[in-house]
């Protein structure tokens, strides 16, 4: 104990008699008086000292009492260290664990009483940090998910600068994951997504850049779990975003909000997705409403204006992967109406943007198949576009592993085998197994010789 320390007990032992001894609990002092006060400040003192140590468990008894009787004396450092002291134990003393827990518990609500007007940690905060924890340490029933989102949607009800990244995403997965046990609607799961959305930037805000990486990781957490949740069917989205949009048509935020809510959740074909791409175009022209508008106008069959999105989504999208996707679905609508050509070069550019994906030689595999027959004169000049196009799959199965793209392209090239030209028809031919062959047309590549087997 140093000199300081030594000198206030022996002064609050100097205190006459305990006629007037009264805890600060019961009179709101700081230590309280008399006896009492010396009973507080030396149980301070002690428990104190073993925390400094990280000795939790000889600091837990004497930290009680100053815990119960003088909670004003150390301020808010009183019940931090007794955070330090309960997870400390909770991990080491098993057989404890739910003392512990509720201690923590006890911590926030107290806090919260005592300290809870504190400007940058106010009982919002507070309650926050109580719920993440009693995620941590609690155990996971119906009563106890209530508790949680009760406690969360405190929190977010606070100042965005109090609001940390970790509320929401984990408000997130409470509520989703009584969605999963029949506990909350889809409904409620999907206004839980949106409420995070809109506090998100927000907390960014006010954060500023040392909270942008928590941000990041949360929004992308969040994303996964409402992804991942089963409550985002299309259904439930047009039945509860449908109505606002009268209301919503000049909300340019709205509107990117439930257009990339709906693109997200393959609700493309919705009235609602078209509708919101519309007006979202009208404001502020992005990929996605491109996108979205050249899908309604593919579903009306005016494939020149479907043709011509299209081509303002890939030319305004930045990520790559959406890009080749949109390269992808434009393939598909050439492919349909046997733009062979230009279907082939928006394949093409597809599966450059996207390296890893199988799907866009599989199409080209098509297409070669396809258009075979139109290519050269002679019978084996014909059947040489199967050789392109099994060269495709081949290239399909090497970069992608995904079990559909495998058993697509092995089923593809079992198929197209069955059109190579015969040994004998090459023979005849003086064509070489094995030699390379220029396929011409719009296939217009080299490729290899193979006869059927």
């Amino acid at each position: 104990m140093n000199i300081f320390r030594t000198l206030a007990v022996t002064a609050l032992l100097a205190v006459p008699a305990a006629t007037f001894a009264q805890k600060g609990v019961e009179d709101g002092s700081k230590y309280g008086h008399g006896e009492d006060s010396v009973t507080c400040v030396m149980n301070l003192v002690q428990y104190g000292d073993q925390v400094k140590m990280k000795n939790f468990k000889d600091a837990y008894e004497p930290w009680k009492v100053v815990f119960a009787q003088c909670p004003l004396a150390k301020g808010t450092g009183l019940y931090t260290d007794g955070l330090k002291i309960m997870k400390a134990l909770i991990k080491t003393d098993k057989a404890n664990k739910d003392t512990y827990y509720n201690f923590i518990l006890s911590i926030y609500d107290q806090r919260a009483k005592y300290f809870g007007n504190n400007k940058k940690y106010p009982t919002s905060y507070l309650m926050g940090m109580k719920a993440l924890d009693i995620v941590a340490f609690g155990n996971d029933s119906k009563e106890t998910r209530a508790e949680v989102i009760a406690l969360l949607e405190t929190a977010l009800a606070g100042s965005p600068a109090t609001i940390q990244p970790a509320f929401l995403q984990t408000y997130m997965s409470q509520v989703a994951s009584q969605y999963s046990n029949d506990e909350t609607t889809a409904e409620n799961v999907v206004n839980a997504y949106v409420k995070c959305c809109d506090i998100m930037p927000q907390v960014e805000t006010a954060g500023g850049d040392k909270i942008k990486e928590a941000v990041a990781t949360s929004k992308d957490n969040i994303e996964q779990t409402f992804a991942h949740s089963g409550a985002a069917d299309c259904a439930t989205l047009e039945k509860i975003f449908a109505p606002q949009l009268a209301t919503n048509k000049a909300n340019e935020a709205w509107l990117k909000r439930i257009n990339k809510l709906l693109g997200n959740g393959d609700c493309t074909d919705s009235d609602l997705f078209y509708a919101t791409s519309e007006e979202l175009h009208k404001i502020a022209p992005e990929a996605s409403s491109a996108r979205g508008l050249a899908k309604m106008y593919l579903k009306q069959n005016d494939i020149e204006k479907c043709l011509s999105y299209y081509e303002e989504a890939i030319k305004l999208e930045e990520d790559a992967n959406l890009k080749g996707k949109y390269y992808y679905e434009m393939a598909f609508v050439l492919f349909s109406n046997n733009n062979l050509s230009a279907a082939k070069s928006a394949a093409l550019n597809a599966a450059q943007n996207r390296a890893d994906w199988g799907a866009p030689y599989i199409l080209l595999a098509k297409l070669y198949a396809t258009g075979a027959r139109n290519i050269g004169e002679k019978d084996y000049e014909k059947k040489a576009g199967y050789w392109a196009a099994v060269d495709k799959l081949v290239k399909a199965k090497s970069i992608d592993a995904s079990e559909a793209i495998q058993k697509e392209a092995t089923d593809l090239i079992r198929q197209y085998s069955q059109y190579f030209p015969s040994k004998e028809d090459l023979f005849f031919e003086g064509i070489k197994d094995g030699s390379s062959f220029h396929v011409g047309g719009f296939i217009n590549e080299n490729t290899t010789v193979r006869a059927k087997k």
